[in-house]
C-alpha cells in the first residue's frame, strides 16, 4: 500500500516497482488532489483499493476510470477514515507512508497497529507522536534520506548506547545558507521554493529553505534512534553527497553517501534488508568525479526554525505538535503570500509560547488531537485579527 501515491515520494516508489514487477504487488493506493495521476496508477497496476479526500473526487475518478475504459473491481475509499482503513489492509504487508503533514500519524498508527512494515517518509508522526511509536520501532524503517543513512551506518551496531558517540544529521543549508538578515526580510515565494539539490514537494521545500526540516528530523532522530539530544548534530554540507553519519566511540565515522536522489533511500526501504540494481545509471555516484565535500556548523541565529526545533526536542511532550502545527500552517500561509519569509518563525514561536501553560508532559492520542486542533484554530484567529487591521 502506498499512501500519497501521487506525491514526489509514492510516484518514485511506483517508479522503482514498475522495475521489479514480479517482485511486489500493489494493493492499494491513495491520492488527496491528483486523480488524474491517480488513474493512470490504478490502470498501470491494476490496483484493487483506492482512497481519495472528498466524494466528488472519488466521483471524478470513476469517470475518468470509465471514459478509460477500465472494468477492473475496485473499492474507493474516502476522506481520513477511508486512508486509516487503507492502511490495514488485510492483503497487504507493507505500507508506504509518502504523505505530508500531520495527516500521515493516524494511518502510519493504524498501520503499526496492523502488524505490517512501514516504511515512512512521515517526519511529523515522529514529531507529534514519537512516544505512542517507540512500541513499534522493529516494524519502522525510515525513508527520509538522513534517518535512512542512519538506519544504514547502524547495521551492525550492538549497543547504541555504549558504541555510538554521535550521530550528524546533515543539511544542504537550503538555498538561502549564506543570506545576510536583510536578504531574509525579502525572499519570495519562488526563491524560497528552488531547492539547490533536490526536487521535493513545496511544503519540504521551505521547510528546507528555513531549516525546519532538519529540526523535524532532529526530533525525529530522537525516538528513531533512542539517543539524547545533546549526542544529534546538525552539520551543513551543501554537496547533499553525505546524508548523515554515526560517529562510533572507537574513533571512526561511518557515513553514507550518494547522490541527492530519493530513489535510493526508498529502494533501500522496499528491498531491504538486501541491496538490488539501481533503477537508473544515473543514481551511481562516481567517487572520482568529486572534488569538494564541505562541512559547516549549523546556524541558528539565521535560521531560527531550527533553534524552535531544538526547544521542542527539549521539552517534548505537546509542545512538539504545536510546533509542527504552526509550522504547516505559516508555511502555507508564506505559500499564499500572506506573510513574509521571516514572518514562518514568528508565528510559529508565538504559539508555542502561548501552549507552555498547558503544556503535558506525557499526552495520549486525544491529547495530541486537541492540542494540533488548539494550534490550527489559533492560528487561523491570528491571522483573521492582522487582517482585519
Amino acid at each position: 500500500v502506498i499512501l500519497g501515491s501521487t506525491g514526489s515520494i509514492g510516484t518514485q516508489a511506483l517508479e522503482i516497482i514498475e522495475s521489479y514487477r514480479h517482485e511486489f504487488q500493489v494493493v492499494g493506493l491513495s491520492a488527496w488532489g491528483n486523480v488524474d495521476l491517480l488513474a493512470k496508477q490504478i490502470m498501470a497496476f491494476q490496483v484493487p483499493d483506492v482512497t481519495v479526500s472528498t466524494p466528488e473526487k472519488a466521483d471524478t475518478l470513476r469517470s475518468i476510470l470509465a471514459l478509460s475504459h477500465y472494468h477492473q473491481p475496485i473499492e474507493i475509499k474516502v476522506g481520513c477514515d477511508g486512508l486509516n482503513e487503507l492502511s490495514s489492509l488485510i492483503d497487504s504487508d507493507v505500507v508506504l507512508v509518502g504523505v505530508v503533514g500531520f495527516a500521515g500519524l493516524m494511518p502510519t498508527l493504524d498501520a503499526l497497529k496492523a502488524g505490517k512494515t512501514v516504511l515512512t517518509a512521515n517526519k511529523e508522526t515522529f514529531v507529534t507522536a514519537g512516544h505512542l511509536v517507540q512500541p513499534y520501532l522493529s516494524q519502522i524503517i525510515p525513508l527520509d534520506s538522513e534517518h535512512s543513512a542512519l538506519f544504514q551506518c547502524l547495521r551492525g551496531c550492538q549497543s547504541m548506547d555504549k558504541e555510538v558517540r554521535k550521530l550528524y544529521l546533515t543539511a544542504s543549508g537550503g538555498p538561502f545558507r549564506n543570506y545576510s538578515p536583510d536578504q531574509l526580510e525579502k525572499v519570495s515565494v519562488s526563491e524560497a521554493l528552488r531547492h539547490p539539490n533536490w526536487s521535493m514537494g513545496d511544503k519540504v521545500t521551505i521547510d528546507s529553505a528555513t531549516m525546519m526540516n532538519k529540526g523535524l528530523e532532529v526530533i525525529e532522530a530522537l525516538h528513531l534512534f533512542q539517543l539524547p539530544l545533546n549526542r544529534i548534530e546538525v552539520v551543513v554540507h551543501p554537496q547533499s553527497i553525505v546524508h548523515s553519519a554515526v560517529a562510533y566511540e572507537d574513533g571512526s565515522i561511518i557515513a553514507q553517501m550518494g547522490q541527492p536522489d530519493m530513489r535510493v533511500p526508498i529502494q533501500y526501504g522496499l528491498t531491504y534488508p538486501e541491496r538490488w540494481p539501481a533503477v537508473s545509471h544515473a543514481i551511481h555516484l562516481d567517487l572520482s568525479r568529486l572534488q569538494d565535500l564541505q562541512f559547516y556548523p549549523s546556524d541558528v541565529d539565521r535560521f531560527p526554525c531550527l533553534r524552535l526545533a531544538y526547544w521542542a526536542a527539549e521539552k517534548l511532550g505537546t509542545l512538539p505538535v504545536v510546533l509542527n502545527a504552526a509550522d504547516e500552517l505559516a508555511v502555507q500561509a508564506f505559500l499564499n503570500e500572506e506573510i513574509s519569509f521571516v514572518d514562518i518563525p514568528k508565528q510559529i514561536e508565538s504559539l508555542m509560547s502561548r501552549h507552555l501553560d498547558d503544556w503535558a508532559e506525557q499526552p495520549d492520542l486525544e491529547t495530541i488531537l486537541q492540542v494540533d486542533a488548539w494550534t490550527r484554530q489559533a492560528f487561523t484567529q491570528d491571522k483573521h485579527a492582522a487582517l482585519s487591521l
